[in-house]
């Protein structure tokens, strides 16, 4: 393939989204890469066929916990190699990573942990940053053509989110997190939806509550960042917002390879 169409989506639950059409979507838009996140489903319950149908691959990475959290890489190429979490117990027992290899290209599905639930579980998110930010400039070493898709549970800055004044200690939107967001993207990696796409009141995700989604109240947390050495491959991206199989949308991004 002479182009890569790759799609990050969090599904919040695979089941759920395929009930509301995802399937047929998906053949439809036809990327070559879609990873998956919040997938929610043990793999005995998880049926590849309708996938398989319309030309995918699939390669999973569920939870320990059931109904809760997981990743997936569904590929229209066969992977040369599948690597199921990170190497680190406590994360891979929430089905947080996964990295599918095709040729010399890495893309990887990763969940971060939310700190919404309150200050526990913050901790956790914030331990997770720096275990992640270790793991994968040591990865980029070895898989130098990267793609590292997925929800990163973090708005970047004051354009990511709705509402920054109001948000500014909410999990999310805590300084700390966002200067997490600043390093990573600074030690090498592209956001490549705002490569493109400089403009405000563009979000990944809006609550359920208060009708958020139809005043477009959301916040941008859903990325695709790609290695610096992929920056002249790029070619497009942009968010589905009007696709609705979630709470989130898909963001996508188009690479010639």
């Amino acid at each position: 393939m002479a182009e890569l169409k790759v799609i990050t989506y969090n599904v919040n639950g695979i089941r759920s989204a395929i009930t509301k059409g995802f399937v047929d979507w998906l053949n439809k838009e036809s990327p070559d890469v879609i990873c998956l996140q919040e997938i929610k489903i043990a793999r005995k319950d998880f049926d590849p066929k309708p996938f398989e149908a319309v030309g995918y691959n699939c390669y999973i990475f569920p939870a320990v916990k059931p109904g809760y959290s997981g990743v997936a890489v569904f590929s229209k190429a066969k992977a040369d190699n599948v690597i199921e979490g990170t190497g680190n117990e406590a994360y891979d027992k929430e089905g947080r990573n996964i990295r599918v290899d095709f040729g010399d290209t890495s893309v990887m599905s990763a969940y971060f942990p939310s700190g919404t639930t309150g200050d526990e579980r913050q901790a956790v998110k914030m331990a997770y940053l720096d275990f992640f930010y270790d793991y994968i400039r040591d990865l980029e070493k070895k898989r130098s053509k990267l793609l590292v898709c997925g929800d990163y549970n973090i708005c970047h800055r004051a354009i990511d989110i709705h509402n920054p004044i109001s948000n500014k200690d909410t999990s999310g939107f805590k300084p700390e997190e966002r200067a997490w967001m600043e390093k990573y993207f600074n030690s090498g990696f592209i956001d490549t939806f705002r490569y493109f796409n400089p403009q405000p009141h563009e979000y990944s995700w809006w609550s359920f509550r208060a009708n958020a989604r139809a005043n477009n109240k959301g916040w941008r947390i859903d990325y695709i960042a790609a290695t610096k050495n992929l920056e002249k491959n790029l070619l497009e991206a942009k968010m589905f917002q009007h696709v609705k199989h979630s709470d989130h949308c898909p963001v996508y991004c188009k690479i010639k390879l």
